[in-house]
């Protein structure tokens, strides 16, 4: 996940501080783990992907 967080969200930004930063890492995180749609899921973001596995 490390190299995607460089691609995706450290590369070319810069921050005021860390308070900001940490704010936005955070927010990263839960995109990634929640919200990103992605390919190997059929489309489905992971949160989806886990509604529907506890609903089977």
């Amino acid at each position: 996940m490390f190299g995607h967080i460089k691609d995706e969200f450290f590369r070319g930004r810069t921050w005021p501080d860390f308070e900001s930063f940490k704010a936005d890492l955070d927010d990263f995180v839960v995109h990634w783990n929640t919200r990103r749609r992605q390919v190997k899921l059929k489309g489905l973001t992971p949160e989806e992907f886990r509604r529907q596995s506890l609903a089977a």
